[in-house]
C-alpha cells in the first residue's frame, strides 16, 4: 500500500504539526539533577474506560509526529517509514494533523492503517462560538463520516493545547470550549462516528499555571486524558513539567497519553539523552501512562529551544532508541 502510494507521487498538502512561537527565548537554566529516580503519582485503580481505542494491559503503546520533508501524502509515508527503519520497528500509532477543514481518513491514513498502525488525529478544530452557533455543522458531519469510514479505533485530540494563550480568540473561555466540545461529539454520536476515542489533550504549562482544568469537558465527555510536554525553553526534568498534570489526572479513571514531548536540541546532546532516559523511567514508574508520542519535528521559524528532531543527534537518539526498544514500550 505505502508502494503503490509513493509510486502514485500524490502532493496533497497537510497540516506540518505544531506551530511556530514568537516567544522570546530565555537564557538557559542550570541543567537539573535528572539521576534521581523519579516519582509515581499514586493512580486511579484501572481498569480504564477509554473508549474503542483501548489501551494496552500492561506497558504503553510508543507512536510520534514525524515532520516530513515534503508535507504530501508521499512525504508522511516517506517520513514515518525511515524513521521505523531507523528504530528497527513499527510504531503503534501515527500523530498526524489536520486543520478543521482538512479531511480525515486520507490516502495516506489508509496506508499506515493497512501497515498495521492505529491514527491519532490532532483536530485543530476553529473558533467555539462559530461552532456553537452552527455555522460549522456540514462540515463537522462531513468530518465524522470520514472518520465513521475508518472503522478503525482512532484517537481524536479535538483542538489540543486549547489552553495556550495565544489560542484565547478562538477558545474564549473554558466554558466556550467545554460548550463546543460537547456540540460536536454531539453530531459525530448522531452520525454514527463510534470507532472515537475523545483525547482532552492541554499543555504542561497550563497545568503549572492552574488554568487548564477549567477547559475539562467532564469524565463523562473524555475518554482518554493526555498533555504535551516539552523541554524546550525551560530545562527540568520531565516528571517536574508535567507533575501537576500527572497529579490531577490521578483522580480521573482514565488512560493517559502523551501527546507530544521532546527536548529541545538548544541543551545540547548530553542533556537530551540524560532527559529522554528519565522521560523513559517517568513513563514506566507511572502506569496511568499508556502511550506516549514523541514530536520528531523541527518546525520552520523556530529557534534551537523548539526543535526537537532527534535524528541527526547521534547521542540523544541513541538514548531514544534505548526507550522505544525497551519491551515496556513493545506491549
Amino acid at each position: 500500500m505505502r508502494s503503490r502510494l509513493i509510486a502514485a507521487g500524490l502532493t496533497l498538502l497537510l497540516l506540518g504539526g505544531c506551530f511556530s512561537d514568537d516567544r522570546k527565548e530565555p537564557p538557559p537554566s542550570p541543567s537539573p539533577d535528572l539521576s534521581t529516580p523519579p516519582r509515581a503519582v499514586a493512580v486511579a485503580k484501572g481498569p480504564f474506560r477509554a473508549g474503542p481505542f483501548e489501551p494496552p494491559r500492561h506497558g504503553a503503546y510508543f507512536g510520534a509526529w514525524i515532520k516530513p520533508e515534503e508535507l504530501t501524502q508521499v512525504g508522511r509515508l516517506t517520513a514515518v517509514a525511515t524513521l521505523e527503519q531507523s528504530l528497527g520497528r513499527k510504531l503503534h500509532f501515527i500523530n498526524t494533523y489536520r486543520r478543521f477543514e482538512q479531511m480525515m481518513g486520507t490516502p495516506s491514513d489508509e496506508a499506515f492503517l493497512a501497515d498495521g498502525a492505529k491514527l491519532m488525529i490532532s483536530w485543530a478544530t476553529g473558533d467555539n462560538r462559530s461552532i456553537l452557533a452552527g455555522e460549522h455543522d456540514d462540515l463537522i458531519r462531513k468530518q465524522a463520516r470520514a472518520v465513521r469510514r475508518i472503522k478503525d479505533p482512532v484517537m481524536l485530540r479535538m483542538r489540543w493545547e486549547m489552553d495556550r494563550p495565544n489560542l484565547r480568540a478562538t477558545m474564549w473561555s473554558g466554558e466556550d470550549y467545554i460548550a463546543a466540545w460537547r456540540y460536536v461529539r454531539k453530531i459525530f454520536r448522531e452520525e454514527r462516528a463510534d470507532n472515537v476515542s475523545w483525547v482532552w489533550c492541554p499543555t504542561a504549562e497550563g497545568f503549572i499555571r492552574g488554568d487548564a482544568p477549567g477547559f475539562y469537558p467532564g469524565d463523562d465527555q473524555v475518554d482518554w486524558t493526555c498533555v504535551d510536554v516539552y523541554a524546550g525553553f525551560e530545562f527540568q526534568p520531565i516528571g517536574t513539567l508535567m507533575g501537576p498534570f500527572l497529579q490531577w489526572a490521578a483522580q480521573r479513571p482514565k488512560p493517559i497519553v502523551i501527546g507530544e514531548f521532546g527536548v529541545a536540541r538548544a541543551w545540547g546532546s548530553e542533556a537530551r539523552a540524560a532527559w529522554l532516559k528519565d522521560a523513559e523511567r517517568t513513563f514506566k514508574v507511572n502506569k496511568q501512562i499508556k502511550a506516549v508520542a514523541y514530536f520528531e519535528s523541527d518546525p520552520d521559524g523556530n529557534g534551537p529551544n523548539q526543535q526537537f528532531q532527534l535524528s541527526g543527534d547521534d547521542r540523544a537518539f541513541k538514548a531514544f532508541l534505548r526507550l522505544v526498544k525497551d519491551p515496556y514500550f513493545n506491549p
